[in-house]
């Protein structure tokens, strides 16, 4: 029984994966549950057997991707990317200058670290080096992102994509490719990529960072002093009112030297108290006639003058974040954490409202005090919050040569064919551990399961597309309408691969058209080796929303960007990388005939 061509398993697994890109879209699920939830439905609906529904899980690229993640750890504990970032920045004269310095070095990472362990440890360099510079951030935290992306499309390990499409390659063929068979076309669009963003810096927005609300603290958080003959003395706070003032909340009470925050209601007042109040200033400040408190020398909080009984940690509302639409007064996440809410800042501006009753949005800017013995965990609320100041830097010693020679030499033996990819990861990986470059629970703690989750499940989701004939289809389709002209079918399938890649996950992307672009090279008679090159290339060129790659999203709040910043910008970079990647790739592999 067929329907437009289409059989009834083929009509499941395309409403399968609609509906998980739906979901990927409009909600906040999490990806690799969404993934393995697909996974079970075309095996349940008989799409696939138990062999084809599991192969994702033994395939090589997937393994090699889990075990990449071990060497990275080695790298980054011993100081690798520190080293490079500390020598190759400089003082550069022009922003043109500033823009080679940072893009090139991030490039050239990114082509064998992750992208966004990269951009994580630029974020903060690039702030306080855009200040040196006289720059704002924003003119270099989008072409930071962009240079990850790109450098990453270098090597076949340096972006996951990569890694897809090349195991299905050799899956379909028997023939691996070699790490860097991107490597020529990767650079030609990263050079392309950087002169544009010179030649476009005009569309680059001059936004002040979110910090820049938290510059002076004395604006929004007030210290009042209680007399010794203030009437309220002995009363307990809640009795008093303290917890419910209007426009504001008390966040601490200062015993002499004992520091009490949160703060409990059954809290005595005692005379001499110091209170720490956040808020409208104008609202507190009304206390001091209502309950005859006097003001204290200064403000208590002042970021230039942090004591030793105090920090303050800033962090943006990640766009998968439970807290999103939440205010954090009406939820226990400061009494789980221990730490107090005392600002909120929206696109570079604080949030006139009390911080405990601001209804959070993707990328506002929270400012927490918490005292510094306490060990926040930062890496356990990182799928709610990104800590800019949670980055803890590594000393360079001599084992920092050792990892990047192990790095070296992986590269090497892939490069020269001298071993397979997959057995050079984990002769590497293990060196890593022998040489005591990072410890078995950091290897552990560095694998992202939930990603290799979501790489297996992008391959299920191939075989099924290429299984159930949809990717045949949908290659005649496209022949159909583009005709039988190799470079014009190549470009079209590139086009639609680079906006679809903007709004779901760029390795769903590569699996979901990596069946539909060898099916199509295959019925015009050529070999779909430079096909899959342009596919790699296009599949992580998301330049135009900040959804379209986990860096883009690292950098938003950082920069104080707003979603229409990427799309004035990256629109036209998506067309430029585009016609420089078809141009290269058949330069650099022209098409051939199948035999």
């Amino acid at each position: 029984m067929t329907f437009l061509g289409f059989g009834i398993h083929a009509w499941i697994t395309i409403a399968t994966v609609l509906t998980m890109f739906s979901i990927l879209l409009f909600t906040k699920l999490r990806s690799d549950l969404v993934f393995l939830g697909a996974i079970a439905v075309l095996y349940v609906t008989g799409v696939l057997n138990v062999k084809e529904a599991l192969s994702g899980f033994s395939s090589s690229s997937v393994v090699v991707i889990g075990v990449l993640f071990v060497v990275v750890a080695g790298l980054t504990h011993t100081g690798v990317l520190q080293w490079i970032v500390k020598h190759l920045l400089g003082q550069p004269r022009t922003y043109s200058g500033a823009v080679m310095r940072l893009m090139l070095p991030v490039a050239a990472l990114s082509s064998f670290l992750s992208n966004t362990t990269v951009v994580a440890l630029f974020v903060n360099i690039v702030k306080m080096w855009s200040k040196k510079l006289g720059v704002s951030p924003s003119k270099l935290l989008i072409p930071l992102s962009y240079a990850s992306g790109m450098g990453g499309v270098c090597t076949l390990i340096g972006t996951p994509p990569n890694l897809i499409i090349s195991g299905l390659y050799a899956d379909h063929t028997g023939t691996a490719m070699n790490v860097l068979a991107t490597t020529l076309p990767g650079l030609f669009c990263l050079g392309v990529g950087v002169l544009s963003v010179i030649a476009m810096r005009r569309l680059l927005p001059d936004r002040k960072t979110p910090e820049a609300a938290f510059e002076d603290t004395s604006e929004y958080t007030v210290e009042l002093l209680v007399p010794a003959d203030n009437p309220n003395i002995g009363k307990q706070i809640a009795d008093i009112g303290l917890k419910t003032i209007r426009g504001g909340r008390l966040i601490e009470v200062i015993h002499y030297d004992e520091i009490i925050s949160p703060v409990p209601d059954d809290e005595p007042l005692m005379g001499g108290d110091r209170l720490v109040f956040a808020g409208q200033i104008d609202e507190i400040l009304d206390l001091k006639k209502s309950l005859g408190f006097v003001n204290a020398d200064h403000p208590v909080f002042s970021t230039s003058e942090i004591g030793t009984d105090r920090q303050l940690l800033t962090a943006y509302v990640s766009y998968n974040s439970h807290l999103i639409n939440k205010a954090i007064g009406r939820t226990t996440f400061e009494k789980d954490n221990n730490m107090t809410l005392v600002a909120v800042a929206r696109q570079g501006k604080r949030v006139e409202q009390s911080p405990h009753e601001v209804k959070l949005r993707a990328g506002d800017t929270l400012l927490f005090e918490c005292p510094p013995r306490l060990n926040i965990n930062t890496e356990r609320l990182s799928s709610q919050l990104h800590f800019f100041d949670s980055e803890q830097v590594p000393n360079i010693s001599p084992r920092t040569l050792v990892s990047t020679a192990i790095m070296i030499v992986m590269v090497a033996l892939s490069a020269l064919n001298i071993m397979p990819l997959l057995q050079c990861a984990f002769l590497a990986a293990i060196a890593m551990l022998l040489f005591r470059c990072c410890t078995p629970d950091q290897a552990m703690k560095a694998i992202n399961w939930d990603i290799l989750m979501v790489f297996a499940g992008s391959v299920v989701l191939g075989l099924a597309i290429q299984k159930t004939g949809i990717a045949e289809r949908l290659a005649y389709g496209i022949l159909d309408i583009c005709g039988t002209n190799p470079i014009v079918v190549m470009t079209a399938i590139c086009f639609v691969a680079t906006f679809i890649t903007e709004f779901i996950s760029n390795t769903a992307a590569g699996a979901m058209f990596f069946p539909i672009m060898y099916e199509a090279a295959e019925q015009l008679g050529y070999e779909p080796y430079p096909f899959l090159i342009a596919l790699m290339v296009s599949v992580s060129s998301s330049f135009a929303t900040p959804i379209g790659s986990p860096t883009h999203m690292l950098v938003y709040a950082p920069g104080g960007y707003r979603f229409s910043d990427f799309m004035r910008i990256g629109l036209l970079m998506n067309l430029i990388i585009l016609a420089a990647n078809i141009f290269i790739v058949n330069i650099v592999y022209p098409l051939t005939p199948l035999p």
